[in-house]
């Protein structure tokens, strides 16, 4: 009984609170529609190539409708070795990919979001270069994903930040 109340009291509180979910409306939201309706710009690189799809599959299909903002992305992608052994050799890397984008307004040019985004991941080396290589490439497959992530994110809070009220 004393559960029921409180998740009662708690609907009630965060109900009054101001709190909305940010994809409010689904498809046809402010935001949602704000999103098709970026354009991403060429990234240089593989792993250029990655971030791009990833933010295309985030972003969503335009439906033919003509885009009002570009997203332009710059990737900054490091590899340090640490854990070194008696031996010189290095037993730990950190993969780090940063990015620096911004949305440009593509009716009057103007930059309206400029921000960053960035993780790391860890990659144990082992004897078999080929192990290496392919944790190397899953760690950066997944870093684009958390990168795109962060980056639509934002997006969407700057989407929703402007969206016209209802």
């Amino acid at each position: 009984m004393k559960r029921r109340a409180f998740i009662l009291v708690a609907a009630v509180a965060l109900s009054a609170c101001g709190l909305r979910p940010l994809y409010g409306g689904g498809s046809g939201s402010p935001v949602a529609t704000t999103l098709r309706s970026v354009e991403v710009a060429p990234i240089e690189g593989q792993v250029g190539w990655l971030v791009h799809n990833r933010l295309k599959e985030r972003l969503g299909d335009p439906r033919g409708a003509a885009p009002i903002y570009r997203l332009e992305v710059e990737l900054d992608d490091n590899i340090t070795g640490f854990g070194i052994r008696g031996d010189r050799a290095v037993t730990r890397e950190r993969r780090t990919l940063r990015a620096r984008y911004r949305l440009v307004d593509l009716s009057g040019g103007g930059v309206v979001l400029d921000a960053t985004a960035g993780s790391d991941a860890g990659i144990d080396v082992v004897s078999s270069e080929y192990a290496t290589v392919a944790a190397e490439q899953t760690a950066v497959e997944r870093l684009s994903e958390v990168l795109a992530d962060q980056i639509v994110a934002r997006l969407g809070l700057f989407a929703a930040r402007t969206a016209p009220a209802r």
